[in-house]
């Protein structure tokens, strides 16, 4: 990690502009704790995953984004819930970044998830799939505090920007814990 912040890469799994996800995006940018920075990353342009595309060359942007996995001392996730699951545009990106195994920037990557849906259960079943992915891609998942929100209209404005404060507060603690979990793994604490 960086001696002067640590670097923190956020994607959402949503490519609506005013999106609930890209708004916990957005507000983790606003709260982020001192000694933290986090850039934020579209996944819009990058293209289906396909092995013959991969054989001659990954896309520009896929390289970007796996090059932007690589510097980030770790990352931050927020996945809408898509029938039960991982909205297929996160989990494209997974997987062209996995790729080839032996050498992903996501093996040992510290990550914290969180998601909003409309539903009841918040995204817990989207996230539960996507650390289901990080087992074999060996990223190193904040185990809690876990963000799942549900009911998500009432928690952000018509443009996607969060408006509970108390969900706020919520995300600065998972930043923190992000932070506390990466010096950790960096220590060889766990």
């Amino acid at each position: 990690m960086s001696p002067e912040k640590l670097r923190v890469l956020a994607f959402a799994g949503s490519l609506r502009r005013n999106s609930f996800n890209r708004g916990l995006i957005r507000a983790a940018v606003q709260v982020a704790p001192e000694g933290m920075a986090i850039e934020t990353f579209d996944l819009a342009p990058i293209p289906l995953y396909n092995a013959d595309v991969e054989e001659q060359g990954l896309p520009p942007p896929v390289a970007e984004f796996k090059d932007k996995i690589r510097a980030a001392d770790a990352l931050l996730i927020a996945t809408p819930e898509y029938n039960y699951s991982v909205p297929g545009v996160l989990k494209n990106a997974v997987d062209w970044a996995s790729r080839p195994s032996n050498q992903s920037p996501l093996q040992k990557k510290p990550a914290a998830l969180m998601g909003a849906s409309g539903g009841q259960m918040g995204t817990a079943r989207a996230q539960l799939a996507l650390r289901q992915s990080f087992v074999f891609t060996e990223t190193l998942v904040l185990p809690k505090p876990d963000i799942y929100v549900s009911h998500a209209a009432k928690s952000f404005d018509a443009e996607g920007n969060l408006i509970d404060e108390k969900l706020r507060e919520r995300i600065k603690m998972m930043l923190d814990a992000l932070a506390r979990w990466a010096a950790l793994l960096r220590q060889g604490a766990l």
